[in-house]
């Protein structure tokens, strides 16, 4: 990776002992790996000669519905001022950051998606009760702040690895963002005057929300703007941002016909991409670290098709399928072994699928491995079953548990009755199965995930809801209360679903689950 520092100084030649010092500081010392041209004739010359620049920037299909979000969200708060920041690029090692990715309350108001856009931040600005927007039943304008394009007119160009060009690439501006986007857009530079106006606790002043901690400088000017103009409570302060962060959670709880059409996008993707593996399965059995040479075909599938995997592709084989979140794939995979992958393909939306299937390694179950993995089969069914609308949404989970308990009990490991176990104060079962069956899904694997119990497991499932189904047994290797042949054996097979008016939907139906339908999926790509 090519070596870069923020605003590099005019002059890479200290004059004195003091300026030295100072040039050696640890904030500079990042200035010392790299030199770079310095002289104003070249400033001069980097910012001549350029030709015209075009930008083929249209318009989201998301731009259609984010009016909608917003307004529901402003209705909620009428008369407060709402902060919503993409956040900043993580720091993966030293001066090298991962891939952006904005955060989600961001992305679901924005509608954008992808790498957009680092540092910006939305604001929805409460309208003057009495004006004319008012009257036309707004509660809010809202504006998105972010920097300005540091193109060729810029000394930023070349001199800011963050946003210059010459780094970065083209990036849309103010102007690409609002063509995309629908909403206003301002210079960052203005933002902290714009966060202040009006602050207070007086009638007719302002009060500010923020979803917090995605933005920590963002969040820290927000507290102290509050602090200065009267609100001197933290506590009441965050108290009041979680019902905030809460609203946003679960506001996506529904998901509009773009949402689910986007989902339809992610799991055809997630599909190939698990075909890719299978393809891929013959030469990495046997081979050390064998489970990375699938995972690697998955992740470049998931670059190709969108914009990343939607979470760590979990590929885990033998003694590893029973580890609920196996990301390392180090593993060799071997003849005769379960090999559980657990993957989602993310598109450019941000919308991300959720998909577990559990093969044999050889390509046939085995006598054992197929009873095992029929209960599996047989408890998700019963959990899609269980889920009608008006249901309660723990009813899935419910619904999975007692099919798993009834086998653990006729296999002899259930040390007390099916009853007992699926009691409250029981739940002996679940040493096999610790973990949950379901979650809602969109934009997070783990959707929704700052909603309320009542919002979330205690809620009525209603049309319009996405969310996995996906029990699994989990027999550790070095588990004495279970029959030997068991140990070490790992199953999961997990699905999205769509609730409609006329009950659920599989979205990933078009993924083989059943086992012949599974043995013949893989025979057919290892012919490829």
């Amino acid at each position: 990776m090519v070596s870069h520092t923020e605003n590099t100084p005019e002059t890479n030649e200290p004059q004195t002992r003091a300026e030295a010092d100072a040039s050696d500081s640890m904030a500079n010392r990042s200035h010392n790996r790299t030199l770079r041209p310095q002289s104003t004739t070249f400033s001069d010359f980097m910012l001549s000669g350029w030709g015209e620049e075009t930008a083929d920037i249209r318009p989201l299909e998301s731009s259609s519905y984010t009016e909608r979000r917003l307004e529901e969200l402003g209705k909620r708060f009428p008369g407060e001022r709402l902060v919503i920041p993409a956040g900043q690029a993580k720091v993966r090692n030293d001066d090298c950051d991962y891939a952006f990715r904005p955060d989600t309350a961001f992305a679901y108001y924005t509608g954008l998606g992808q790498d957009y856009e680092a540092g910006a931040v939305l604001v929805l600005n409460p309208v003057a009760p009495g004006s004319a927007q008012a009257a036309m039943g707004k509660t809010h304008t809202p504006v998105i702040y972010l920097h300005p394009r540091s193109d060729q007119s810029t000394q930023d160009y070349y001199r800011s690895a963050a946003y210059g060009e010459y780094w970065v690439g083209r990036r849309p501006g103010l102007e690409g963002i609002k063509t995309m986007t629908g909403i206003e857009t301002a210079d960052i530079a203005g933002l902290n005057d714009a966060l202040a106006k009006d602050v207070g606790t007086e009638e007719g002043a302002i009060r500010v929300r923020i979803i917090r901690n995605i933005d920590p400088e963002i969040t820290t000017t927000v507290d102290e703007i509050r602090s200065a103009n009267g609100f001197g409570n933290p506590d009441a302060c965050e108290s009041d941002d979680s019902k905030f962060y809460e609203f946003a959670s679960e506001a996506r709880m529904i998901k509009d016909e773009f949402e689910i059409n986007e989902m339809r996008k992610a799991i055809a993707a997630t599909h190939e991409g698990f075909t890719r593996m299978l393809e891929a399965l013959p030469e990495a059995r046997g081979k050390e670290r064998g489970e990375r040479i699938l995972e690697g075909r998955f992740n470049a599938n998931a670059r190709e098709q969108g914009n990343a995997e939607g979470y760590g592709t979990i590929v885990a084989s033998g003694a590893h399928a029973p580890t609920l979140h196996w990301m390392r794939n180090t593993g060799t995979i071997n003849d005769g072994e379960l090999l559980l992958i657990d993957a989602g393909v993310e598109v450019d939306s941000l919308y991300t699928a959720d998909i577990t299937r559990t093969f044999p390694t050889n390509g046939k179950f085995t006598p054992l491995q197929r009873e095992l993995y029929s209960v599996v089969l047989k408890a998700q069914q019963a959990g899609f079953e269980a889920a009608k609308v008006g249901a309660t949404y723990s009813d899935i989970h419910h619904a999975c548990m007692r099919v798993l308990a009834e086998a653990m009990h006729e296999w002899g490991i259930l040390p007390v009755s099916v009853e007992e176990s699926l009691s409250p104060e029981g739940q002996q079962h679940r040493r096999w199965h610790a973990c949950g069956v379901a979650h809602h899904l969109g934009l997070d694997v783990h959707d929704c995930s700052q909603a309320r119990y009542e919002s979330y497991q205690g809620a009525k499932i209603e049309p319009g809801m996405i969310f996995t189904i996906e029990p699994g047994l989990y027999f550790k290797e070095n588990d004495m209360l279970v029959p030997e042949e068991f140990r070490g054996v790992g199953i999961r097979i997990e699905d999205d679903v769509l609730m409609t008016e006329n009950g659920p939907e599989w979205l990933s139906i078009d993924i083989p689950k059943e086992i012949d339908d599974v043995e013949e999926w893989m025979a057919q790509a290892a012919r490829k």
